[in-house]
Parts: structure tokens; C-alpha cells; sequence
């Protein structure tokens, strides 16, 4: 990983002249015609008097008495209207700063204009950096095939914000969630075999070490079997090859000190969805490697908090790493299953698995939640292709009563939009509860229909209901003597970028947007 290096302002001209020890250096902002660095200024004007896309494009500018002899320009367009926002600065220092690594840079220093005064952009130098060196993340595949030297080249970062401020304190921090973020990456984007049940939770124990986090891996059949029915029903068709077994990855950070509030995080790890016995058909298979996104963004939230040392805050998190398999033993639709909480769960489709893995996770946190102080539940879930199709490139976030007294989805909206990790804020109603009603006295619940979630009306809010059902938690609502604040957050539409679940990079939300909102006392 890249190390990033906090440059004050008053030495960014000096790290910008061609023996500071950087090769390359990348300006960002949105009026580069001059930045009040005299020897980038020279090149800025002449190459914007010459090129009238110069204000609109990512410019590379050969550049004497710059270091490396290469100046790249990366403008962040309009900043000003309505619906702009402060992932133009994620995306033009991702631009830049990988045109910088094309050209050869090594040892890249990323200036920043100061950004407009407000609250829009308050955290535009963080949000600028870790675009820079996320988008200098590639897959984990490569980098052990071909050397991580060779496609991850570039060593140092060096940040700093012109007339404005960049510490060692913020740099610390952009390392540590850059951190989380490429384990989130890797654990989501790595093709099944290499990131089967087994290796995700090899891969997990091995980016814990050294951290104060306890990793423990319950992979035993019988056990899951007992105490994870509805996973198991999941797994079944995978349990005869061995590499494919399924297992539930449980961490915990826990600091020293006061615990304010303790954040139970279930996360769906499906190392691939074949859709099972409803078989995804017609190319809809592709990508289903990717459907592990939601354990892989709650590992790296853990990650972070740990490598932060947060004090506070404890973390709590189960995940269910398991394939959804076609074969003889698959489950198939019409089966009633009796999960963790004592839910009698008839299944719709087979296809709808996500939420089967993540009730009986939720089920234990809501047992582990009577002990904790201030508990706070979640679910993270590439859960639907409606989140998708409902709201796009973003995260949603449901809450039932008790979490929308404390605001709990409204404070991931308003944090991810300072963060450039934006959130929709969706409702759950009594329409999703009457959707997943049992239809006879056979069984207690409906997983779901027979038709694709982006067919279904309200496709991504009535799982929730589900979720509250065979976990449990609907007892626990604000009508209970223990009310449990339950978030349930879909990255369906944004844990790959372009919406690209085959090719895009995965990108690891909404750890961001959780770890400002969430991983806070004061």
C-alpha cells in the first residue's frame, strides 16, 4: 500500500522543485490556471492559453524545474450548483494522480486548492485522498500473479493543500480507512476460488494480525448446522466440495475504557450466488463473486476502528461467508426452515439468499446485544438488484423504530455526503410486513416471491421486514420493554463502481460514510 505523507503548506513549493524526492506532481482543483506556485504557474498559463480543453481534462504537462519533469493537471469542474458534490474532488485526484503513475511517477505529490468555504467540502482534502490512493488500488489477483511492484508502482504519496492544511494527523487517518477499504476490496472483488469460504477467512485472520481484534472462525458442520439453520439451508449444496465450505468469521474490537456504544454488524459474504435451485440464467450469473461485498466492507469497518484504536466504541461483527451452490442437495422453494430465533421461514426463491445468511447472524446479535451498552444493530448486504434500480450508485438505509428515533439513518446520510460516500435514506412500512406474511399456518414468514427483486414493488425494503421476522428483532421494536435500534443497509447499487459487478472495481462503501457517523463518542 501506498504510504501517504502530510506536506504543510508553507513547504509545498519546495516539495514541488526537482529535488524534493518526488517524481510527479498533480494539482487539483477547480481554476488551475495558477496556484500561486511560481514554477507551476509558468506551465499552467502557458498550457491554459493553449488548449481550450485545459479547464475541462485531466492534462499531462512535461514540466522543467518541476520534480520528475511532470506536471499533471486534474480539474474538479463546477463546484458550485445544486447537485454538485464532494466526490468531484475523489474523482479528479484519482484521475490525476493515476495519469502521474502512467507516466511513470513513483513518488507523486497531490496539491490541493483550497477548497469553497462551507460544509459541502469541509472534508474535501480527505475525501480528495483517499480517491488518490484508492484509485492506485488494483486486484488482488494481479498483484500476486505479476508482483504487487509491478502494478501497484507507485511507493509515496505526498499531500498537501495550498493555503490550507493537510497534518499527520489526517494523514495517519487516510492510511487507516485506506487500509479498510482494501481489504474490503480485496475480499470483494477476488474471483471465488481464490476467495472461497475457507480463504476469505484465511485472508481475514491475516489482516487482523497484530490489531486488537479477536478473530474466531466457526466452520464446524454440525455447529453451523445447529446454530445457523437458514445459512446452513444455504450452504447445503456446497458442503461436498470441501474448498467451499461454509463458515462464520466472528470479530470483535473492544478498547480499553468506558464503552459508550457498541455497534453489532451482520455482514453477507456470499463468495458466489448461483442463484441456487432458481438458477441465475441468462448471463446474470457473471459478477456473482462480487456478492460478498457486505462482509468485506464490515471487516474493513473493523479493520479501521482497530487500526484508529477508537476508544469508545466496541464492534461486534459476524460474518457469513458461504456459496450458494447448484446441485442435488440444493434447497429449493417451498421449504420451511426453522432459523436461529425460532422463525418458521417458507422460501420463495432460492435466489433470495442474502437474507437467509444475515438472519440468523442478526439473530445471534440480537442475543449478544442484551449484554452490550448502547447497542446499535446493522446489517450490510448486497441484498437487492431493486437498491440499484430503486436509487442507482448509492447506499440505502432503513431503520426500524428504535433507530429511527435516534436518527441513525439520517446521520449515515449526512456523514457520507460530507465524506463523498453518499446515502439514500429509504422507510420500511406495513406494506413490507403484510408481503412477507405467512399465507397458512404452516409457517411464520415468507422469505420472499418468485419474481427478481428489480420486478418487485418496494423490492428492497420489504427483505427488511423479513429480516426483523426471523431474527427476531421484531419484538424489539419501540412497542417492546427492550427496544433494539436495527439499520439495515443495501449496497446493491453501489458496492461496484459503474454498476459493473463482472469488471468494476469494487468499492468498498459504505465503511466511510459508518466509521464518521457511527464510530464517534463525542
Amino acid at each position: 500500500m501506498t504510504r501517504i505523507l502530510a506536506v504543510k503548506s508553507p513547504e509545498l513549493a519546495a516539495a514541488a522543485n526537482p529535488k524534493s524526492g518526488f517524481d510527479a506532481v498533480v494539482v487539483v482543483g477547480h481554476s488551475l490556471g495558477t496556484v500561486g506556485i511560481p514554477a507551476l504557474d509558468s506551465h499552467l498559463q502557458a498550457a491554459a492559453a493553449a488548449d481550450a480543453r485545459f479547464a475541462s481534462a485531466v492534462n499531462f504537462l512535461p514540466a522543467a524545474g518541476v520534480a520528475g519533469g511532470r506536471l499533471v493537471t486534474a480539474p474538479t469542474g463546477p463546484l458550485t450548483r445544486d447537485h454538485d458534490d464532494v466526490r468531484r474532488y475523489a474523482e479528479a485526484a484519482r484521475a490525476g494522480v493515476r495519469r502521474a503513475r502512467d507516466a511513470g511517477g513513483k513518488a507523486i505529490l497531490l496539491l490541493l486548492q483550497t477548497p469553497p468555504s462551507g460544509e459541502l467540502y469541509a472534508e474535501a482534502p480527505a475525501v480528495a485522498a483517499l480517491g488518490a490512493v484508492g484509485g492506485l488500488w488494483e486486484p488482488l489477483e494481479a498483484r500476486e500473479a505479476l508482483g504487487e511492484a509491478k502494478v501497484e508502482p507507485v511507493q509515496k504519496l505526498g499531500i498537501g493543500v495550498i493555503g490550507g492544511a493537510f497534518d499527520a494527523e489526517l494523514a495517519t487517518w487516510v492510511e487507516a480507512v485506506e487500509g479498510g477499504l482494501r481489504i474490503a476490496r480485496d475480499l470483494c472483488g477476488t474471483e471465488p476460488e481464490r476467495m472461497a469460504p475457507p480463504k476469505f477467512a484465511a485472508y481475514v485472520q491475516q489482516a487482523m494480525k497484530g490489531l486488537p481484534v479477536k478473530v474466531t472462525v466457526q466452520k464446524d458442520t454440525k455447529k453451523l448446522q445447529k446454530d445457523y439453520p437458514l445459512l446452513m439451508a444455504v450452504a447445503r449444496a456446497s458442503l461436498q466440495v470441501a474448498r467451499h465450505k461454509p463458515c462464520v468469521v466472528r470479530l470483535e474490537y473492544a478498547p480499553k475504557g468506558k464503552i459508550a456504544r457498541t455497534l453489532l454488524l451482520a455482514g453477507k459474504g456470499l463468495t458466489y450466488d448461483t442463484g441456487g435451485a432458481d438458477l441465475k440464467v441468462g448471463g446474470f450469473m457473471a459478477g456473482m463473486s462480487r456478492d460478498k461485498g457486505g462482509a468485506a466492507a464490515v471487516a474493513g469497518l473493523v479493520y479501521t476502528a482497530a487500526k484508529l484504536g477508537l476508544k469508545g466504541i466496541k464492534l461486534i461483527a459476524e460474518l457469513g461467508v458461504v456459496r450458494n451452490s447448484i446441485g442435488s442437495d440444493a434447497f429449493v422453494a417451498d421449504e420451511i426452515i426453522t432459523s436461529h430465533a425460532g422463525c418458521r421461514v417458507r422460501i420463495g426463491n432460492t435466489d433470495a439468499e442474502g437474507r437467509l445468511v444475515l438472519a440468523d447472524l442478526l439473530s445471534h446479535l440480537r442475543v449478544q446485544a442484551a449484554q452490550e451498552n448502547e447497542p446499535r444493530l446493522f446489517t450490510v448486504a448486497t441484498l437487492t438488484g431493486h437498491a440499484g434500480r430503486a436509487m442507482g450508485p448509492y447506499n440505502i438505509a432503513l431503520a426500524n423504530g428504535p433507530a429511527r428515533s435516534l436518527g441513525i439513518a439520517e446521520s449515515l446520510m449526512a456523514s457520507g455526503d460530507r465524506f463523498g460516500d453518499p446515502f439514500e435514506v429509504s422507510r420500511l412500512r406495513r406494506e413490507d410486513f403484510d408481503f412477507v406474511a405467512p399465507k397458512s399456518k404452516a409457517d411464520d414468514t415468507l422469505s420472499c416471491n418468485n419474481a427478481p427483486s428489480s420486478a418487485t414493488a418496494r423490492g428492497h425494503q420489504f427483505p427488511m421486514a423479513f429480516l426483523c421476522l426471523a431474527s427476531g428483532l421484531d419484538k424489539h421494536g419501540n412497542d417492546s420493554a427492550v427496544p433494539l435500534p436495527f439499520t439495515h443497509i443495501d449496497i446493491g447499487g453501489s458496492g461496484c463502481e459503474g454498476g459493473d459487478w463482472q469488471h468494476g472495481r469494487p468499492s468498498g462503501r459504505p465503511l466511510v460514510a459508518m466509521l464518521a457517523a457511527l464510530c464517534r463518542t463525542e
